[in-house]
């Protein structure tokens, strides 16, 4: 099977601070915001309590030439805030379509952090998708907000499984057309 190689993502410059690719260095933040329960349990994927080695495969995997995801740290330091206050990533689903995840610190919550991130993703369109998908949790009105002030559409009701909650969880899905 053809798979394009990867392309270097780009930085995003946003008002308040860059989305930027992931390194290294970002492990340490990164496994102290998502050690946080309330955190852990907003994502399909961060597991509650966070293992060992957790964090640091997550990022490995972040940097891989053959990743499946693009990740940015959402980087507020160049304007004196934190180095990392949360992500946000694309996953390619097909060639013009790709899934938009994100989550911010639990400091950082109510504070347009994810808004800007998100809109800073969707203005950029680095895979340039002709549709991009989000889902979040139905307990989660913040998220669902953070989606339609970016444009995306609810489309509908479904479920994932939350690996933080050993659960399957009700999540609204929604859909924003880039074209």
């Amino acid at each position: 099977m053809y798979q394009e190689p990867i392309t270097a993502q780009p930085v995003i410059e946003t008002e308040r601070f860059t989305l930027r690719p992931l390194r290294k260095s970002d492990a340490g933040l990164i496994a102290m915001y998502t050690a946080d329960r309330r955190v852990a349990e907003g994502t399909r994927a961060i597991p509650h309590p966070l293992p060992p080695g957790a964090t640091e495969g997550y990022v490995a995997r972040a940097m891989a030439d053959n990743r499946a995801e693009d990740v940015w740290a959402i980087d507020g330091s160049a304007r004196g805030l934190a180095e990392v206050l949360g992500v946000v990533s694309l996953t390619r689903i097909e060639d013009d379509q790709s899934e938009v995840g994100f989550w911010v610190g639990a400091g950082f919550w109510n504070t347009g952090f994810a808004s800007e991130a998100v809109n800073g993703i969707v203005s950029a369109n680095p895979h340039r998708s002709r549709t991009l998908f989000a889902e979040v949790f139905q307990d989660n009105p913040g998220s669902a907000r953070v989606l339609t002030n970016a444009g995306f559409a609810y489309l509908g009701d479904s479920e994932s499984w939350s690996v933080a909650r050993n659960a399957r969880v009700p999540t609204w899905t929604y859909l924003r057309n880039m074209g």
